[in-house]
C-alpha cells in the first residue's frame, strides 16, 4: 500500500494531486451538463450535435498541436498553467451566465465549445509534463498513475453530483460552480516550493515540432502505441453519445444519465489504482487492456436492462483506465526529457485530436442506427487496436517459448527498442545528474597525408 502513494512523500505533489481533484470533479459536473443542455435543451435528443459539440471541443489540440508542444518545452510549465487555468476560470464563468440568463443558443454553445478546446489545448501537454517536474524521475511512474486516479476519483463524483445539480438547480449553476473550482488548483499551483521542483531541459532556441514526430516515428512501440490510443480515442471513448443515448433508451433522465458516467468511473478508478501499483509501464499491459475494452463494450452493447448496462460499465472503465494511464506513463518515462513536451503534445494530439474524427461519425451512427450499434462499431475498433498491438509484440521478438515449459510463452519487456538520440540547447550539471544524455558516436576523421 505504502508503494501505491509513494508520490505523495513529495510535499508539492500532494498540493498538485489536491488541486486536481477538486478542479476535475468541477470539470466532471460541467461535461456533464454541457452533454446534456446539448442534447436536450438546446436540440430534441441530437446525438449529432453533440458529436459536433465534442468535435469542436477536442479539434485544437490536432490544430495546434504544433504550436502547444514548442510552448510546453520552451517556458515555465507552472506559469502556462496559471493562464490556462484561469482561461478555463472565465470560459465557464461566460458559459454559465448565458445559461442562466437564457440567451446560450446552439451556435454559441458551440463557440465556447471551441473555446474550452483551445484552452485545453494548452493546457493538457503542460499539465502533462509538468508531473514530471513535480516529482523525481524514479516516483514518475507512480505519479502519472495516481493523477489518473485523481482524475477517474473526480470522474467518479463529478457527473453524478453534476446530474443532481442539473435536476436540482438547472445547467446554468453548474458552469458557475466549476468556475468555482478552478481556483483549487491556481491556489495548489501558488502553493507549490519552488524550489523543490525537479529541474528540466528546456529549449532556449526554436524547437520544432518535426523533432518530435522523428523522434515518435523512429520508435517503432510509441508508433504503436499512437496508433492503439487513436482507435481508443476515435471510436471508442465516446461515453458522453454511449452513455446519454442509452440513458434515454432506458427511459432515464439526467441524473441516471450522471449515475452511468460514475459508475463507469468506479472501474477506471480501481484500473487507476493498480496502475499506481507498478513498478513502471508495460506494453503488455496496454496490449492486453485494449482486448479487454473491446470485449466489454460488445458486451454492453447487448445488455437488456438500465443495471446490466451500468454493471458492464464497470469493466469498460477498468480496461480504458488501464490502457490510457499505461500508455501515457510509457509515453513520458520512455521519452527524452528535451523532447517530452513535444512528444507529449503530440500525444494529447492523438487522445483528443482523434475526437473530432470520431464522435460525428459516433452520434451519426447513434441517431441513425442506436446507440447499441455505436457501443458495437466503437468495440470492434478498439479490437483492431488490440490486434495491432499483439501483431508488433509477436513480430518485434518480445514473445517467445519459456526456457523450460515448452507449451509457455514469455513475454520479453527489457529488450531494448530504436530510440532516436535528442541533444538539448542547454545543459548544466543539475540536468545532467537526473537526466543523462547519450551522444551520436562521430565517425572518424582521417587526416589528409602530406609530404614533409
Amino acid at each position: 500500500m505504502k508503494s501505491m502513494f509513494r508520490s505523495f512523500t513529495t510535499f508539492n505533489y500532494r498540493i498538485w494531486f489536491l488541486g486536481a481533484l477538486v478542479s476535475n470533479i468541477g470539470g466532471w459536473m460541467q461535461a456533464t451538463a454541457q452533454d446534456w443542455v446539448v442534447l436536450t435543451e438546446l436540440t430534441d435528443n441530437n446525438a449529432a450535435a453533440m458529436g459536433v459539440t465534442m468535435a469542436l471541443q477536442f479539434g485544437p489540440p490536432l490544430v495546434l498541436v504544433s504550436l502547444t508542444g514548442w510552448v510546453a518545452d520552451r517556458f515555465d510549465r507552472r506559469r502556462i498553467l496559471f493562464v490556462t487555468q484561469s482561461a478555463l476560470l472565465l470560459l465557464a464563468t461566460g458559459a454559465g451566465v448565458l445559461l442562466l440568463t437564457g440567451v446560450m443558443t446552439l451556435p454559441i454553445m458551440f463557440g465556447f465549445a471551441a473555446a474550452f478546446g483551445v484552452a485545453n489545448a494548452f493546457d493538457a501537454p503542460a499539465r502533462q509534463a509538468f508531473v514530471s517536474d513535480v516529482v523525481s524521475r524514479e516516483h514518475a511512474s507512480n505519479a502519472i498513475a495516481l493523477n489518473s486516479a485523481s482524475f477517474n476519483l473526480a470522474r467518479l463524483i463529478g457527473p453524478a453530483v453534476g446530474g443532481l445539480l442539473i435536476v436540482a438547480v438547472g445547467t446554468g449553476w453548474v458552469f458557475v460552480i466549476n468556475a468555482v473550482t478552478f481556483l483549487a488548483m491556481i491556489l495548489a499551483l501558488s502553493a507549490m516550493h519552488s524550489r523543490e521542483l525537479v529541474p528540466r531541459v528546456r529549449q532556449t532556441g526554436r524547437a520544432r515540432l518535426s523533432e518530435g514526430f522523428r523522434y515518435v516515428w523512429g520508435r517503432p512501440d510509441l508508433r504503436v502505441a499512437f496508433i492503439m490510443v487513436f482507435l481508443l480515442g476515435a471510436f471508442g471513448m465516446n461515453f458522453p453519445i454511449f452513455a446519454s443515448t442509452m440513458a434515454l433508451e432506458f427511459g432515464q433522465e439526467a441524473d441516471g444519465y450522471g449515475l452511468l458516467s460514475s459508475i463507469l468511473a468506479i472501474g477506471s478508478f480501481a484500473g487507476a489504482l493498480l496502475a499506481a501499483r507498478r513498478d513502471r509501464a508495460r506494453v503488455r499491459v496496454m496490449v492486453l487492456a485494449a482486448g479487454g475494452f473491446g470485449v466489454a463494450s460488445l458486451v454492453s452493447a447487448v445488455m437488456p436492462t438500465y443495471g446490466l448496462y451500468a454493471l458492464a460499465l464497470v469493466f469498460v472503465g477498468f480496461s480504458t483506465v488501464t490502457m490510457l494511464t499505461t500508455a501515457n506513463g510509457y509515453v513520458q518515462t520512455t521519452t527524452d526529457p528535451a523532447l517530452r513536451g513535444r512528444v507529449l503534445a503530440l500525444y494529447m494530439a492523438v487522445i483528443m485530436g482523434s475526437t473530432p474524427i470520431g464522435a460525428p461519425i459516433t452520434g451519426w451512427v447513434a441517431s441513425t442506427f442506436g446507440p447499441r450499434v455505436a457501443i458495437t462499431v466503437g468495440g470492434i475498433a478498439v479490437l483492431g487496436a488490440f490486434a495491432i498491438g499483439a501483431v508488433w509484440m509477436l513480430s518485434s521478438g518480445r514473445v517467445r517459448r519459456h526456457e523450460e515449459k515448452r507449451f509457455r510463452l514469455t513475454i520479453d519487456e527489457t529488450r531494448p527498442v530504436s530510440v532516436v538520440d535528442a541533444v538539448p540547447e542547454d545543459f548544466s550539471e543539475e540536468v545532467a545528474t537526473t537526466s543523462p544524455i547519450t551522444l551520436p558516436e562521430l565517425p572518424e576523421r582521417r587526416v589528409p597525408h602530406t609530404a614533409s
